[in-house]
Formats: structure tokens, C-alpha cells, sequence
């Protein structure tokens, strides 16, 4: 749960900067979060969680 929460902060963050970047525009921005709303409700979501769970499992287990 807290690195789903800390993904969608930073996800957050990111969008307001390209927003007010002017690299992306408010609706390209408002299309892509429905998109991964959407997406989240369909069939894919559990791999999709997968895939980004090994990913941070990855990370963490790298030591510098």
C-alpha cells in the first residue's frame, strides 16, 4: 500500500510539472489519468500490479 501511495504521489507531482511545464496540456493530461482509471478496472490491473511490485522488489534489493 505505501509504495502504490508513494507511485501515485510522485506519478502527481510529475503531471503538475509537465502541466505547468507547458509540455503537456490539461486535456492530454485529463485523457491519460482516465485511461490508467480505466485500466485500472479491467482484467490487466493484477498484472499490471505484478509487474510494478517485481519492479520495485528490484530496486529495493539493489545495494549500492
Amino acid at each position: 500500500m505505501a509504495i502504490s501511495l508513494s507511485v501515485v504521489l510522485l506519478l502527481a507531482i510529475i503531471l503538475v510539472v509537465l502541466i505547468r511545464g507547458g509540455s503537456i496540456k490539461a486535456g492530454p493530461a485529463i485523457v491519460a489519468a482516465l485511461f490508467g482509471f480505466f485500466l485500472a478496472s479491467t482484467g490487466m490491473a493484477p498484472s499490471i500490479n505484478r509487474f510494478l511490485d517485481s519492479i520495485a522488489d528490484t530496486i529495493n534489493q539493489i545495494s549500492f
